[in-house]
């Protein structure tokens, strides 16, 4: 078992780390005083990723990507965690799943979201369906060579800068089992709109929007993949997003470290520093036990996956584990630093905000434990 980096990770990561501090670090405050990503700002952000070669490092060199294996690209995503998402989201990761783009649809969709000329979103959630995607309401009935589509999405994460967003609706007629099926639905198409979404207390300037669907007409060369298997494809992009939850938490949780241990040991109480005191010290030893197991779970699923291996339930624990890891540690730093902690001259009390949506999104942490346990008891029947 080798838990070294090679060089070429080691130049990526410091690169990546370097990126952040310098383009993203001196935004945060402002950003999430106002809630406000300047448009300027976020293209400034996407043309440095472009001309550093990192964007849509994620896609294979095939496509014009930089062809990163699942480790390199959790390295990439644990690093740009330590920054403010609202200004990381422009770095550049599109989904994975517009790699299902066939024909004309790689030169109107896949490419030029590699290219950083288009940016994607994707559209699953609703108000009645947000763990049980079967329970999608929003439909596309098809009308001849069309389908037509109506409903309503919520919680679409940066659509308001999107260029295209991926929409899941129901498909097939009544009388059979519930189908999904995946569309490529381009911004200002008719009876498609997209409206402010709700002020969210984790991670301001990431908007999310509501995405309202009236009559909306799609050509059939709008369905990504197959019609009534746009099941399959979310799923492998659950499967994605789990692990750079999972790594962007621990970026964070690194970052919140390198904040307290100094801290800690300069900070005098009673003629001695606080992390003289196991009341403190043994804080520390805690968070740095969980944030470096969480980041070994992490590298082992990506490592499994780049191995071939299976990893549904690592993938899993790792996204659970880091999530949660991730509010006891944020929790802990503003413990050490007593009423500061919580003040707006540090950027503590808005990790610790952030943190709390890690253990809804991209499955709850509900969902992880029964994806986990499931696995666990397949192999007996139960």
């Amino acid at each position: 078992m080798n838990f070294g980096l090679n060089e070429e990770q080691e130049m990526i990561v410091k690169t990546v780390r370097d990126f952040v501090e310098t383009e993203i670090y001196p935004h945060e405050n402002e950003v999430d005083r106002t809630g406000i990503v300047p448009p300027e700002l976020g293209e400034e952000i996407r043309r440095k990723c472009i001309d550093f070669g990192f964007y849509a490092c994620n896609f294979p060199e095939s496509v014009g990507g930089a062809g990163l294996d699942h480790t390199t690209f959790t390295l990439v995503e644990r690093e740009l965690g330590r920054g403010s998402m609202a200004l990381t989201v422009f770095f550049g990761r599109p989904s994975g799943i517009l790699m299902a783009c066939e024909g004309e649809q790689r030169e109107r969709y896949l490419l030029p979201a590699v290219r950083g000329e288009k940016i994607d979103a994707l559209a699953i959630t609703e108000p009645d369906a947000g763990s049980d995607m079967r329970g999608m309401k929003c439909a596309a009935r098809q009308d001849g060579s069309d389908f037509v589509l109506n409903g309503t999405k919520h919680f679409i994460s940066h659509a308001d800068v999107a260029d295209f967003v991926i929409v899941f609706a129901a498909t097939g007629e009544e009388e059979t089992p519930k189908g999904i099926t995946a569309f490529l639905v381009d911004r200002g198409t008719p009876g498609f709109e997209i409206l402010k979404g709700y002020e969210s207390l984790s991670h301001r300037g990431y908007h999310n929007s509501v995405l309202n669907f009236t009559d909306c007409r799609l050509p059939k060369s709008q369905v990504l993949g197959e019609v009534h298997r746009g099941f399959d494809i979310a799923n492998e992009w659950l499967y994605g997003t789990r692990l750079t939850v999972a790594a962007t938490c621990v970026g964070r949780a690194r970052r919140v470290f390198d904040m307290a241990l100094p801290y800690a040991a300069e900070r005098k109480q009673f003629g001695r520093p606080i992390g003289a005191n196991q009341g403190v010290s043994f804080k520390l030893a805690d968070m740095i036990t969980e944030i470096d197991a969480a980041d070994l779970l992490t590298l082992s699923a990506a490592w499994r996956l780049d191995a071939g291996l299976s990893a549904n339930r690592e993938v899993a624990s790792a996204k659970l584990y880091a999530s949660e890891m991730l509010a006891r540690v944020t929790d802990e730093a503003i413990q050490i630093f007593g009423g500061m902690g919580l003040m707006d001259d540090l950027p503590l009390a808005r990790f610790w905000r952030d943190a709390r949506v890690e253990r809804i999104w991209d499955g709850t942490s509900e969902i992880q434990r029964h994806i986990i346990s499931r696995d666990l008891l397949r192999p007996f029947g139960a």
